[in-house]
């Protein structure tokens, strides 16, 4: 027997993520910058790694679990790498809105191609599966546990790319800054 879903429950994710990242992109590359900053500011690309490495931690955790059929680690994990990428978020958006975009500097050839192709393609995904993930704890939450499997082999590995990418952007920035 298949499970209904409302479509209430895909057009909220989809509304909800598309508000996300508009309000991102007015916040990266539109928000006036202040011209002085705190010192801490500096840190935070650093929580941003932090928090995308344990979300990247804790989905990988999450995969094994349920596919040990460890349902309660599975739960948990899970939970734990959207909390991790909520603090993440929250860092992220208290970096831009204090520094602004962080441009790559000049003169690295072919190193800023890859850098920029890095950047884009978790740019791009990370606002293409937000919806994804956003669906796949309603289906959870609300007991969907035979169309939840569906979206979740969907939502976790462009999740975990998203999380390992967002690591290795702030160590290409902080190596050729």
């Amino acid at each position: 027997m298949s499970e209904r879903v409302h479509p209430i429950t895909y057009i909220g994710s989809l509304v909800a993520s598309a508000v996300a990242a508009l309000f991102l992109i007015w916040l990266v590359y539109f928000k006036p910058v202040a011209a002085e900053q705190q010192a801490w500011v500096a840190y935070l690309p650093w929580c941003n790694a932090f928090f995308n490495s344990l979300s990247a931690y804790n989905l990988a955790r999450g995969w094994s679990a349920i596919k040990a059929r460890r349902i309660p680690q599975h739960r948990f994990h899970m939970l734990a790498a959207l909390v991790c990428s909520s603090l993440f978020l929250v860092s992220y958006i208290l970096y831009h809105s204090l520094h602004g975009d962080t441009k790559f500097p000049a003169g690295h050839g072919w190193i800023k191609g890859v850098y920029l192709t890095i950047l884009f393609s978790h740019i791009g995904l990370s606002i293409l599966v937000l919806p994804v993930i956003l669906t796949t704890f309603a289906l959870a939450f609300m007991g969907k546990f035979t169309v939840h499997p569906k979206f979740g082999r969907i939502a976790l590995p462009v999740w975990l790319y998203v999380s390992v990418t967002g690591v290795i952007i702030v160590l290409f920035l902080k190596a050729y800054a």
